[in-house]
């Protein structure tokens, strides 16, 4: 699996971390393992302007998912995943936006980056969060995920 990250935020981040929650949710999920991702990290000001141009909103949020194919996908047992590789696409996260979250829900900042590498790998893979049964299963999906990569961090 080839995951590429970018540090353009002006914050310092451990993205060795960053890399193995996203190996791992994707690892977890069936992703074909030839798959491709890139992560990339903006400040504030960048992130804003995604989140007007793309999501027709204002100020910055903490992550934006831009997939690009699905087909890497592996959706079940008789269904094996693409023979080529593929483009995931990328997931753009902002940490200015991710510490000001992980401070109001009494966490580190690293936390809260992993949460939202783990949310946005799930909207690359289809997942959404717009009707309350797409948000149950897809923050269910997202929690069992952290639970298992933090497990296996000790």
């Amino acid at each position: 699996m080839s995951i590429e990250i970018a540090n353009e935020s002006g914050v310092e981040v451990e993205t060795d971390s960053i890399l193995a929650v996203a190996r791992h949710a994707l690892d977890q999920m069936g992703v074909n393992p030839l798959a491709e991702l890139s992560i990339l990290l903006v400040e504030a000001d960048y992130m804003a302007e995604l989140n007007h141009r793309w999501m027709g909103s204002e100020g910055p949020t903490d992550v934006l998912a831009f997939p690009m194919d699905e087909s890497s996908v592996d959706h079940g047992p008789g269904e094996p995943s693409g023979p080529e590789p593929a483009l995931l696409g990328d997931i753009v996260l902002c940490p200015e936006v991710a510490a000001k979250q992980a401070g109001t829900a009494g966490h580190p900042a690293a936390d809260e980056l992993h949460l939202l590498t783990v949310h946005g790998v799930l909207h690359l893979l289809g997942y959404d969060h717009a009707e309350p049964e797409e948000e149950r299963e897809m923050f269910g999906l997202q929690a069992r995920l952290l639970d298992s990569w933090r497990a296996g961090q000790k």
